[in-house]
């Protein structure tokens, strides 16, 4: 499964690039309910000792300026014949601070803890969720929709809610008690020097402002350029072999370079104003100490302040703009993180398949029968494609199903599968309307052997054991012996406990396809579906995998979707389509006889091979 795809690291003026969700209250609201309310008193425990660490971390710097102090009292004391600097009382102080810095990081570890466990359990019930869900969903859920996409809220989206939950909310506490708790102990000590820090923040805030819509506009096109240039450098090394036959290099190359180079001027361009940024923070930070410092010494002189209280509101000035700051960033992380929730929450309450069994019904004792009373289908309510069709199936028949390109053969493959349900009419089994099944009960009896093949990264036994877990060995040997796959099977390094996509790497598409029929073999359908199974198969490989697929069909009820029609010349009853409609059926005798759609295409493909 891909993973997030990556991108530059974005710097602050790209802040203005984050995706907002469109019902920010709402998803919150759902997520606070669904979710984090569960988890009530971890949250209580997070806020408490969040509280509580901040606080503690908060007093030291005026623990350390009476330990200053004390050690100028001392000093002078000393030059005045005193007793000089009391090493004891700054000891106790000293320790006193230790102490509190350790509180405070046990504090810290404690809510970390909380709030990691809490975030990775609600990060493991949404998965479970979707993964639920995604079972549950309609097939045109799916077709209008990219795997990128549904992958995407799976994969990226569950984690920009994991990893910003469970940092967000643990910065939001602190960084408004740090904000809160600083902005109280500088007024505790000069409410003077207070008011020439609070000046600086809208001169800070309106440099902030100024680079960030400069640096925006840089920020997005450097975006735009980097996904140019790998979409480039994607579709040449894609294509390579084509690019060199065709002496592409050169006209590849310009087309990089002039891409590289936008990339190159924007993200200069971006990443040098949102650089500004600390440099300029530092000069006003300065500029501030600068005034706080004379303030200080005016006042220390007036003597309404000490020596140590000067250090320490320096520095709580020092760590009055990093809780501003952190707060700017959480913003963003929030936003990503209800963007991310909505995304999934939206996918959650998507509509699912409606299951409308009547009863259990014993699919074992069922022949295969298939009957299509009148069957009406179209993709979408106002554009009918399938127009009052009926056939009549008996069990063991071979139904061809054919046309051109485009033509909706697959159509009645996924009615029969309830993959969608018909507008109007019905499709029976052995007289039973199929709406009447589970689609689980259904699908069991259906055996499916498609165009694409696919083989996951397990063992060759396990591969063919996909539809029939419990199958013992001798089963799983017999079903590939009926599918001509044993001798290749054995061939391979440890036979059936050879690893696909390792131990494998020289397996054709003709012997996937081999194994896929053994796999189908092994469930030992009642009714069979053949895609096009042999469309993209050499000559010499598709006779073995028809006598493969003429051991399977037999005494079972097979739909052949065919391409080639040579192929199913024997068929029962073959179902001739076009533009979505049944045009004619028949058998392949009798279609000819009639000289119509399927005579022309019949004969057309004998022409296309003399040519």
């Amino acid at each position: 499964m891909p993973g997030p795809m990556g991108g530059p690291r974005r710097g602050p003026g790209a802040r203005g690039q984050i995706e907002k969700p469109k019902n920010f209250k709402g998803t919150t609201k759902k997520l606070i309910n669904n979710y984090l309310s569960k988890y009530k008193i971890a949250l209580i425990i997070v806020f408490i000792f969040a509280i509580g660490s901040t606080i503690f971390t908060i007093v030291g710097p005026k623990i350390l300026g009476n330990a200053t102090t004390e050690i100028f009292n001392g000093l002078i004391s000393k030059l005045s014949g005193g007793n000089g600097i009391d090493f004891g009382k700054i000891a106790r102080i000293l320790l006193t601070l230790l102490g509190l810095y350790i509180v405070s990081a046990l504090f810290s570890f404690i809510q970390g803890f909380t709030m990691t466990g809490v975030s990775q359990k609600i990060t493991y019930k949404l998965r479970n969720d979707i993964a639920k869900k995604i079972n549950k969903l309609p097939m045109n859920y799916f077709d209008k929709r990219t795997n990128g996409e549904v992958l995407s809220i799976i994969t990226n989206d569950i984690d920009t809610l994991s990893m910003n939950l469970n940092q967000s909310i643990t910065q939001i506490i602190t960084a408004i008690c740090t904000l809160i708790g600083i902005l109280v102990m500088m007024l505790s000590i000069s409410w003077q020097m207070t008011l020439i820090s609070l000046i600086v923040l809208p001169i800070s805030v309106l440099i902030v402002k100024q680079i960030v819509e400069k640096s925006q506009k840089y920020f997005k096109k450097q975006q735009d350029y980097l996904g140019h240039v790998n979409g480039q450098v994607e579709e040449i090394y894609s294509g390579l072999n084509v690019v060199k036959v065709f002496n592409g290099e050169k006209k590849a190359e310009q087309e990089f370079r002039k891409a590289n180079n936008e990339l190159y001027k924007s993200g200069w361009k971006s990443q040098f104003l949102s650089g500004l940024m600390h440099p300029l923070m530092n000069f006003i930070g300065n500029i501030s100490y600068a005034g706080i410092a004379v303030a200080g010494g005016y006042l220390a002189i007036k003597g309404t302040i000490t020596v140590g209280n000067i250090q320490s509101f320096i520095q709580y000035n020092k760590q009055f703009t990093q809780p501003i700051s952190q707060i700017a960033q959480i913003s963003g992380m929030l936003q990503a993180m209800i963007a991310a929730a909505e995304r999934i929450f939206e996918f959650l309450e998507e509509t699912e398949e409606q299951e409308t069994p009547k009863g259990e019904i014993n699919t074992s004792e069922l022949k295969g029968n298939v009957e299509f009373k009148n069957v009406q289908f179209g993709y979408n309510p106002e554009k009918t494609i399938i127009h009052n069709f009926s056939a009549d199936v008996k069990q063991g028949q071979k139904i061809a199903i054919v046309g051109p390109t485009g033509a909706g053969k697959t159509t009645m493959v996924k009615l029969l599968m309830r993959f969608y349900d018909v507008n109007s009419g019905e499709i029976l089994i052995d007289g039973h309307n199929i709406k009447d099944f589970t689609r689980g009960e259904l699908r069991k009896m259906f055996g499916m052997v498609l165009q694409d093949t696919w083989l996951f990264g397990g063992t060759v036994k396990d591969n063919i054991k996909y539809g029939k877990e419990d199958a013992s060995d001798d089963e799983v040997i017999q079903a590939a012996k009926a599918a001509h796959v044993h001798h290749f099977i054995k061939t391979l390094p440890k036979g059936y406990n050879s690893i696909l996509n390792e131990e494998s790497s020289n397996v054709s598409a003709g012997q996937k396809q081999l194994l896929t029929i053994a796999r189908v073999i092994l469930t030992n359908p009642k009714i069979l579906i053949l895609d096009e199974a042999t469309s993209s198969i050499d000559t010499r490989t598709e006779i073995r995998i028809q006598k493969a697929m003429d051991n399977l069909m037999k005494g079972r009820t097979s739909f052949i979707i065919a391409h080639r029609l040579s192929t199913i010349k024997n068929a029962d009853l073959i179902l001739v389509m076009n533009h979505g409609d049944i045009v004619e059926q028949g058998t392949h005798d009798e279609l000819l006889a009639q000289n119509g759609f399927y005579a022309d295409l019949y004969n057309s493909q004998f022409e296309e091979v003399e040519e």
